[in-house]
């Protein structure tokens, strides 16, 4: 959370697998009651509905403002990270992103989604908010998480923002953004979990927890038998090749240019496919992007006041 004035400056990355704020992580997994769980956790109470957030992962939709889920999951990301300071009463800046090649037709649409309440109350484990919506910036998603390294980004450079739903691509050069060389694949980290709870399924006749998944693509190994760690090692790599072939598609060239990679997909690249990586970036900072939401917007404010 950064401060302006009065301000409270809140980035929050609404990824298909997390809802990112600077310092906090919440898988986007959301069941919605009409009554109050049994079981405490991220559970959010807002306009008669509680929302239980940290149980998977949200379908892949193209227009996050197609129900309140992501709307929910906003006011959870704010009461997450305003707690931190032990703050209920605020006035709020919210800073969000989207997907590079989505930001021109979805900007205003999901900004009006954002702050479509100006004063809202709920409620967050027990604790009771009321905040004001002051304003709502919305940046490309991937630009944002290597906003702090722009310094470095001499001659050609590709950005590579490997998030659970899209792969999206761009060229920085010249420390400069080139908006005429941006894409958006849909080829997300969840089409590798997917791939992988099919290929076990269709091997062993099992169904395999996510989890399992998560815990191998991070440390390369779980606790299971080595027939299934091979069987999910092997979609691993297949979806690692299958994002470096989307990059060789927009012309990624080790040997000219420098890859900066990030997002959910970090771990997949590191510990799963053949990179050079003297000439690679890995930003494995999953909350860099909601950090960078928050700069580039404090910097936004601070030159129009």
């Amino acid at each position: 959370m950064q401060v302006f004035k009065n301000l409270k400056i809140i980035g929050i990355d609404h990824g298909y697998g997390n809802i990112k704020t600077a310092n906090t992580v919440t898988p986007t997994g959301v069941s919605v009651f009409d009554t109050e769980p049994t079981f405490d956790g991220n559970v959010l109470f807002y306009d008669g509905k509680y929302y239980r957030f940290g149980e998977g992962h949200k379908p892949f939709i193209s227009d996050k403002t197609e129900d309140e889920d992501f709307y929910a999951a906003t006011l959870l990301g704010i009461a997450k990270e305003l707690s931190r300071e032990k703050i209920y009463e605020a006035d709020v800046h919210i800073a969000a992103g989207l997907p590079l090649t989505w930001v021109k037709n979805q900007r205003e649409s999901f900004r009006e989604y954002l702050m479509k309440n100006p004063d809202v109350a709920f409620r967050y484990k027990k604790n009771f908010y009321k905040i004001h919506i002051a304003g709502c910036s919305i940046y490309p998603q991937g630009y944002a998480a290597v906003i702090g390294k722009l310094g470095e980004m001499s001659g050609v450079n590709m950005l590579a923002d490997i998030g659970n739903g899209t792969i999206n691509i761009m060229y920085i050069n010249n420390r400069k953004p080139v908006e005429s060389k941006c894409w958006t694949e849909k080829l997300g980290v969840n089409q590798c979990m997917i791939s992988v709870q099919n290929a076990v399924l269709d091997k062993f006749g099992a169904r395999i927890d996510e989890t399992i998944i998560e815990n191998i693509i991070r440390y390369g190994k779980a606790n299971i038998g080595k027939k299934y760690l091979d069987c999910i090692t092997e979609q691993i790599r297949i979806y690692a090749e299958k994002v470096l072939d989307v990059l060789e598609k927009y012309e990624y060239n080790s040997e000219l240019m420098r890859l900066y990679i990030t997002g959910g997909g970090v771990s997949i690249m590191k510990n799963f496919a053949e990179l050079d990586f003297e000439n690679v970036v890995l930003i494995e900072d999953i909350c860099a992007a909601a950090k960078g939401y928050e700069t580039i917007c404090l910097q936004s404010l601070r030159r129009d006041k």
